[in-house]
This record gives C-alpha cells, sequence and structure tokens, in this order.
C-alpha cells in the first residue's frame, strides 16, 4: 500500500469511512467487522469515526465503539492504525443533524470518544462541523486545549474554508495536521481548500470521495470520463476515481465508507493505479 504523511504520522493513501456500518441501512456487525478486517488485511491504516456515526439518539458512539471491537479481535498488529474520530455534529435520532461547537460540549465529547475507543489519548480529533451558533475560535480553541492536555494526540477540522484552516492553523500553534472535506467528482467546491492543504503540507482528507453512499455505484455512469479510464486500464470507475483524486495532490488521503469487504478490497487498489497526467487532466476536465 502506499503511504502518505499526516502531521508526523506515516498512514496508507486510501483510508477506510466507518459511517455506512452505522447509519441507515447499516448491515449487521459481523459483516461490519469483516469489512474492517479486510480493510486492514488491504494494509489500511487510517480509519475515519465519528461520535455522531449512529441511528438512534441513544446509541451515540455507535461506530467508536464498532470499531474498537473490529480492532481487539483483528488477528494481526494494530499498533500503526490511527483512528481518527470527530465531535461537535450530533444526530437527535429523528434522521437529522444538528451541531454543538460549545467548547465545553467539544471537551466532553472528546473524552467519551476515549472511552469507547478504549484509548488514553485519541490518534486524531477533528472538529466535524462549525457551529454558527459558536464563535469558530472558541470551538478550535477547545480543541488546542485537548491536544495541550493530552486527550488527543493529533488535530484536524472538517468542513472547513479556506480562511477556517488558517485560523485554525493558527489557534493551534501550527500544529493542524488534516482538513476532511467533501470532494468527489460530483463535489468540486472543496478544490480550493485541497490546493491550500497541499501548500501548507497538511493531509486533505476527502469525505463521501466516491459521491455518497447512494451514489458510489454510479460514478462511471454519472462520469463518462472515468468509465472511459477505467475500461482502459481494466479496472472500476471506482478506484479510478480514487486514484484521480490521489493524484491532484500528495496531501490527499480518501477516506471512502464502505461495508461489505469488497468494496474496500476495490478501493484500496486504487493506490496501485498509476494514472497518465492526460488522464487526470480529463478526469478534472469531466469532473467540472
Amino acid at each position: 500500500m502506499q503511504q502518505r504523511t499526516l502531521g508526523p504520522r506515516t498512514v496508507s493513501a486510501i483510508g477506510l469511512g466507518g459511517m455506512p456500518m452505522s447509519i441507515e441501512g447499516r448491515p449487521d456487525e459481523a459483516r461490519s467487522v469483516a469489512t474492517i478486517h479486510a480493510a486492514l488485511d488491504a494494509g489500511v491504516t487510517l480509519v475515519d469515526t465519528a461520535d455522531s456515526y449512529h441511528l438512534h439518539a441513544d446509541e451515540v458512539g455507535h461506530n467508536e465503539e464498532l470499531i474498537a471491537r473490529a480492532l481487539r479481535s483483528y488477528g494481526g498488529s494494530t499498533a500503526d492504525v490511527l483512528v481518527a474520530t470527530k465531535g461537535g455534529h450530533l444526530r437527535p435520532g429523528d434522521g437529522s443533524w444538528t451541531q454543538d461547537g460549545r467548547p465545553e460540549h467539544l471537551k466532553e465529547a472528546a473524552k467519551a470518544s476515549a472511552r469507547r475507543l478504549g484509548v488514553e489519548a485519541i490518534g486524531l480529533y477533528q472538529f466535524h462541523r462549525p457551529d454558527p451558533r459558536v464563535p469558530y475560535a472558541d470551538s478550535v480553541g477547545a480543541i488546542r486545549e485537548l491536544l495541550d492536555e493530552g486527550v488527543i494526540e493529533l488535530a484536524g477540522i472538517s468542513n472547513a474554508t479556506v480562511a477556517q484552516i488558517d485560523e485554525a492553523h493558527a489557534i493551534l500553534g501550527g500544529r493542524l495536521v488534516s482538513v476532511q472535506n467533501q470532494f468527489s467528482p460530483a463535489f468540486r467546491s472543496s478544490q480550493g481548500e485541497l490546493e491550500h492543504c497541499a501548500a501548507l503540507g497538511i493531509a486533505f482528507l476527502p469525505w463521501s470521495p466516491l459521491g455518497g453512499i447512494s451514489r458510489a455505484g454510479e460514478v462511471g455512469s454519472r462520469h463518462a470520463a472515468f468509465q472511459e479510464v477505467a475500461d482502459a486500464h481494466g479496472v472500476s470507475p471506482q478506484q479510478v476515481t480514487l486514484a484521480w483524486e490521489l493524484a491532484l495532490a500528495p496531501v490527499v488521503v480518501p477516506i471512502p465508507g464502505a461495508s461489505r469487504p469488497a468494496s474496500i478490497q476495490d478501493s484500496v487498489r486504487a493506490a496501485e493505479l498509476v494514472l497518465t497526467a492526460d488522464e487526470v487532466a480529463t478526469l478534472s476536465q469531466d469532473a467540472r
């Protein structure tokens, strides 16, 4: 597996997004654990989760606990696996998503996440989504305190603008290591943030890199150039999509969600797919 840098850590170029294993349409736990184990077998060392990846109001942290159990039951070593979780986004249980960026909430949420993950310090903790009711500096300030107190080892942000990236980087004293934004052939509005992260050497983690749970299987039909390049290489359009994202900048680490072993097994092969400069240019144009 190709490796990329995330702060002081080295992680697999393709990560695993855990959300599909805990929200609407989630599989049974056995299949989820098999999916996580398949990712580890394939060399994945970055696993993304959040305390809000759950279905019912009374199961906050469902995905964190699932991942923790899967890591404990894995037959091989998990010493190099970086689990990234997030706080500040909530699911009341009625299908909606809300925000809570209050410093007191983020601090308690991080400590609760650490307990669920069974760790003394969270490997990577990211502020999930800005809360319009709370000054951004206050929310990021709580992340800085968690970092200084050793509750978390690394700090990141998610769903951020270029200005927020700069603000967070300054508040964290240059210790911002990741930005997790939506990015895919169908969603290119984070291109500026991707390029900004590349200039700063900050890892950019595209969420829904294949277009989201309901559209991941339609990449080829929605974006003809991706299917054409896939046919030329004899691979899936999903692999081409992830390889294209990797080719955009050395800081990009896609985190495709999966709930089946076959899905993540296909995705990780993108790390070895080499696209020509012309192919990358064609795909970039098609994705606009």
